[in-house]
């Protein structure tokens, strides 16, 4: 199977897997470490299917870029406050998060 068809294979099932979520309901996640932040730039479903691909070197570019990353306490607090509805897809154990509904807050 080539690679090309195996990252359709792969992009297919997670945009099944993809779904909003409050903000609220991702606190035990968050509390773990275990949110990332993809900006809205990117392709959310792109960036899980390169986690679920074990990509390092396209994942090295996004941190070094800020595209990806943690979600600060700052932007944390303000979702919290708002109970923002984001985007989100697990790729375990990570849940990849995208808010496509305002500016980016770092």
């Amino acid at each position: 199977m080539s690679s090309s068809r195996n990252n359709d294979e792969i992009k297919a099932r997670l945009n099944l897997e993809t779904s909003h979520i409050r903000w609220h309901e991702l606190q035990t996640y968050y509390a773990r470490g275990h949110v990332v932040r993809v900006g809205s730039d990117l392709d959310l479903l792109e960036v899980a299917s390169e986690l679920a691909a074990d990509n390092r070197a396209c994942f090295e570019q996004w941190l070094a870029n800020g595209d990806v990353g943690d979600v600060s306490p700052d932007m944390a607090r303000a979702w919290y406050d708002r109970n923002a509805e984001l985007w989100a897809v697990v790729v375990a154990p990570w849940v990849l998060v995208q808010n496509r509904s305002d500016s980016p807050v770092h």
